[in-house]
């Protein structure tokens, strides 16, 4: 009997260090931003955002190139890359967090988890730390993740010109979202 306990508790242990030393990844994360202005709604959607989560640690980093936000309108995105994110001068846009509550996802069981997101948030060259909540979602062995926030740009230095300050609003809306694979090593 205490043979059998032993060998089922030895068989958890060693399935959860499978799962727990994974890392999981996407190169294809959806980042979309909203603004509600007055005159015209201004969005813009990046689909080649990068994420590695580390299921051991809880370690999580997005990044993203500035560029690949794409807009309804070209000189939207003319302007949103020249005057407002300065792209050339400030190319990425990352995030590098922890899940602090990771043991509570498991990733290899279909459901959905909230995870509690906190880490620094750098855009035009500026770091701040935040925290949000995520949703992992796991259904039939395939992995998503998401998650909705709100910045504001003088947060970050970026400089709304006097003429749009009342076309622009104070918090963008930010949606980050995924896919997630396994890394194989």
């Amino acid at each position: 009997m205490q043979k059998k306990i032993f060998m089922a508790i030895a068989a958890i242990a060693i399935l959860s260090t499978q799962v727990q030393g994974q890392k999981f990844y996407t190169k294809s994360g959806l980042v979309h931003f909203f603004s509600d202005a007055k005159m015209e709604d201004i969005k813009a959607d990046n689909n080649s955002a990068s994420c590695v989560i580390d299921a051991s640690s809880g370690a999580m980093e997005w990044s993203l190139l500035n560029k690949g936000f794409t807009f309804e309108s070209a000189f939207m995105q003319e302007h949103f890359n020249e005057n407002y994110m300065e792209s050339d001068k400030f190319p990425k846009s990352t995030f590098k967090g922890t899940i602090s509550n990771m043991s509570a996802i498991n990733l290899k069981k279909d459901g959905s988890y909230t995870a509690s997101v906190s880490g620094d948030l750098t855009m035009h060259g500026v770091t701040k730390n935040m925290s949000t909540t995520a949703t992992f979602t796991v259904s039939g062995g395939k992995i998503s993740c998401s998650s909705k926030f709100y910045v504001k740009p003088s947060d970050f230095n970026i400089n709304i010109p006097g003429d749009k300050k009342d076309s622009i609003s104070n918090n963008i809306e930010i949606t980050v979202s995924g896919n997630l694979q396994e890394l194989k090593k």
